[in-house]
């Protein structure tokens, strides 16, 4: 039968079952079956069909598929999505196994395999399917040992997940490692970088110091040269002590009393005194004498005013010239 004729489903259609047997089918029409939801019966033996696709699992209103005679060398790893499978019939085709998931057709009560080259445990779980008693265990031995598989899958897969969840670990574990390390190595030169720069800037410190305390010393040095040459310049170029106008005026006065005394004594002591230039100097002598008496305490506290002035004006002048 050509594909356009089977497309037309309705004519196969009797009440709940599907009849497409015999049809020389290479392919299952999914698309329409899905559109039959009312069709639970599903006959497709007698065919040329040599594999189901995977939309195939999707038809979950199945609750009686007939595939036997067929050419099936695999069925759909999502075959236990097929939730309200009772009876499957899947003699004479070329299976060796079925898939994991068959755990999970937890309605199904009628199973046939025989002439399929199946595995060894699993022809040993299905055994015959001679008449209703044995297709019935095989249903309930294969899911059992189908659990089992699955079991053994589920253990492998955990397994396999664990290693590798252990081998991400020690990936993980030797990245954190290799970041610690990088990360110490990256510490341990900016410590040296730090470090260097902290030498590097007290070096500058030390030399700056050291050309500040020599800058000082060649200036002190200067100073203590210029002072002394400055005084010693001083004392070349400095002009000899005046004499103090006060001990001038001191010797004048002295010169100026010696000539009065001198005059006055030839007076009193000579026979000048008849004379009379004599008389005024003789009469000025005795006035000079008496005023002198007088004066003497005055005179003396002059003269001595007048020694304590000179030699402060002494030691004023010996101070400016050093």
């Amino acid at each position: 039968m050509s594909k356009g004729k089977v497309l037309n489903l309705k004519d196969k259609i009797n009440g709940n079952e599907m009849d497409l047997s015999l049809c020389n089918l290479s392919e299952v029409p999914v698309k329409e079956l899905a559109a039959l939801r009312k069709a639970t019966v599903l006959d497709l033996s007698c065919n040329n069909i040599t594999s189901l696709p995977p939309d195939f699992c999707k038809l979950t209103h199945l609750i009686r598929v007939d595939l036997s005679k067929n050419q099936l060398a695999s069925l759909p790893d999502d075959l236990g999505n097929l939730c309200n499978l009772q009876h499957l019939d899947l003699y004479n085709n070329k299976l060796t196994g079925l898939p994991v998931s068959f755990s999970q057709l937890r309605n199904l009560k009628w199973l046939d395999l025989k002439d399929n080259p199946l595995e060894t445990e699993l022809a040993k779980a299905a055994g015959d399917c001679l008449d209703e008693k044995q297709c019935k265990q095989c249903a309930s031995k294969v899911l059992l040992h189908m659990k089992e598989v699955q079991e053994e899958v589920d253990k492998a897969r955990e397994k396999r997940f664990l290693k590798e969840r252990e081998q991400e670990k020690k990936k993980e574990a030797k990245k954190r490692e290799r970041e610690a390390k990088e990360r110490e190595v990256r510490k341990q030169e900016k410590a040296e970088e730090k470090e260097r720069r902290r030498k590097e800037y007290q070096a500058q410190l030390d030399a700056t110091a050291a050309q500040e305390h020599q800058r000082k010393k060649k200036e002190e040095k200067k100073k203590r040269n210029g002072l002394a040459a400055d005084k010693k310049a001083a004392e070349e170029s400095a002009p000899k002590p005046r004499r103090s106008l006060i001990g001038l005026l001191f010797k004048l006065l002295l010169l100026l009393l010696l000539g009065l005394a001198g005059a006055a004594a030839a007076c009193q002591l000579t026979e000048l005194g008849r004379e009379a230039a004599c008389v005024p100097v003789n009469a000025a002598l005795e006035t000079g004498l008496t005023w002198a008496r007088r004066q003497d305490v005055l005179l003396r506290q002059l003269l001595k005013d007048w020694s304590t002035m000179a030699k402060e004006l002494l030691e004023s002048s010996q101070t400016a010239k050093n």
